[in-house]
This record gives C-alpha cells, sequence and structure tokens, in this order.
C-alpha cells in the first residue's frame, strides 16, 4: 500500500504541476489565504493534524483542508464522494502542500443538480482559498459520476481524475444492483427520469462523455478489481477505456 501511495502521490502531483506550468508561468504563486480575512463564513477545526474549514455550499456541508505549507500554485484535490475511504492518499496530498475539498452532494449522483453545486464550490474555494484554476478530480464508486460528469463539460478546470472502482454508467449501477434501490430512486430524481426506460436510453453517462476528456487530454488513473460484482470493471472502467 506505501509503495501504490508513493505512485499516486506522485501522479497527481505531476499531472497538477504539469498544468500549473502551462497556465501560471508568467504568475506568481498564489499565497493561501485564511476565509477569516473575507465575509466568508467558517468554522475552524483539525483533520489530521492539518487546519480544516468546515461551511455551507448552496447549503451543503462542505469543507476545505489547509496544508502547513501549499506548493507553488496551490493544486488541489477535490473528492467528489466518500471522504474518509481510503483517507490516507488524501492525508498524504495535503502533507505534500496540496488544499483538500469537498462538498456532500452524493445522493445527486452526478446529474446536473449536483455539478451546479460544484460550480458554486470551486468559484468559493477559488475566491478564498486562492486556489490552482484546476483541481485533481477524485472520484471513489458513486463519486465517479460526479468527477468524470464535470470533467466532460468543465474540462478546462480539471487537471486529472484519479477513480477507486468508479461508476461510470447509470445502468450498470445502481440500476443492476439488487442492494442500490435507494441510489436508484436518487438517479430518477435528480436526473428528472419519468421511467426506468429514460434512465436505460440516456446517454449522458460518463461513459458516453469520454470525448471531450479526450480532447482535453485529462490524464485519468483508475484502481479496479476485476472481480468487484457492485460495480463491474467491464461496464465500467473497461467500458470507458474502450471509447477512449
Amino acid at each position: 500500500m506505501k509503495s501504490a501511495l508513493t505512485v499516486l502521490t506522485f501522479l497527481l502531483t505531476t499531472a497538477c504541476f504539469t498544468c500549473l506550468q502551462a497556465e501560471e508561468k508568467s504568475e506568481s504563486a498564489r499565497p493561501d489565504t485564511s476565509p477569516q480575512q473575507t465575509a466568508f463564513e467558517s468554522t475552524k477545526s483539525s483533520w489530521n493534524g492539518f487546519e480544516k474549514y468546515d461551511f455551507k455550499c448552496a447549503g451543503y456541508p462542505a469543507y476545505v483542508v489547509v496544508p502547513q505549507q501549499s506548493l507553488p500554485g496551490n493544486p488541489w484535490v477535490w473528492r467528489t464522494s466518500f471522504p474518509n475511504f481510503h483517507a490516507e492518499v488524501d492525508q498524504q496530498l495535503v502533507k505534500n502542500g496540496f488544499h483538500l475539498a469537498y462538498v456532500d452532494v452524493v445522493p445527486m449522483l452526478g446529474a446536473d443538480c449536483s455539478l451546479e453545486i460544484m460550480d458554486q464550490l470551486y468559484e468559493l474555494v477559488r475566491e478564498n482559498w486562492k486556489l490552482a484554476h484546476k483541481a485533481a478530480l477524485e472520484g471513489v464508486s458513486r463519486g465517479g459520476l460526479h468527477a468524470y460528469r464535470y470533467a466532460a463539460s468543465r474540462p478546462d478546470r480539471v487537471a486529472c481524475i484519479y477513480a477507486d472502482t468508479p461508476v461510470l454508467d447509470l445502468k450498470s449501477w445502481p440500476m443492476q444492483s439488487e442492494s442500490a434501490k435507494g441510489p436508484l430512486q436518487d438517479a430518477l430524481k435528480f436526473y428528472g427520469f419519468a421511467n426506468l426506460e429514460e434512465l436505460k436510453a440516456y446517454r449522458g453517462n460518463p461513459v458516453d462523455l469520454m470525448e471531450p476528456i479526450a480532447k482535453a487530454r485529462i490524464p485519468l488513473r483508475h484502481v479496479i478489481s476485476p472481480n468487484d460484482m457492485v460495480v463491474p470493471a467491464e461496464q465500467n472502467t473497461l467500458e470507458a477505456q474502450r471509447r477512449l
């Protein structure tokens, strides 16, 4: 695990630095900015020894974790789901100088309404912490829907995507999962599908949206298991790979 963590940290750092060098080579590094210096309201706490600021974004719980010493350009990693899953990845990135951001729109499964809230978080953290123009998106399981649909529609805001067993097609999950009846209802609700037939006919899943991501040359890295029966790699990651 330690070696894998080192490799992942290197990949995310390299991807973010490449974007920063291309876009901000004529700018000096942005200084860290405390939200208390603005009208922004947040609650300060501690996260694994680092400063954490909790706040509301469009009424949804959100937070930013601040490194002790930010890397030049203020790179950041943006969790799109399950922030406590393998948090050691984020811990290492923050230790290395990344900011960490999160807003809890997980039940929306990457629907347009969740992307609009993500837009608000993006603007908020850029304004209050002066973070880099492009974020490293980190999607776990259903968080892959948020990460990829955001990247496909806003590729200029994404430095790279790291995903762990990501959901990339609603027809695979939650539709085919017996244990995901709640999320299936969420998909119908937040995407505005009248019935399952509309969900089946939908062509806005991440697997359908790989072209703009490929055109933007966004680096991608997935961790998958060929034995995963909940989010089958064949219908998600491998299908997306075939469409790149």
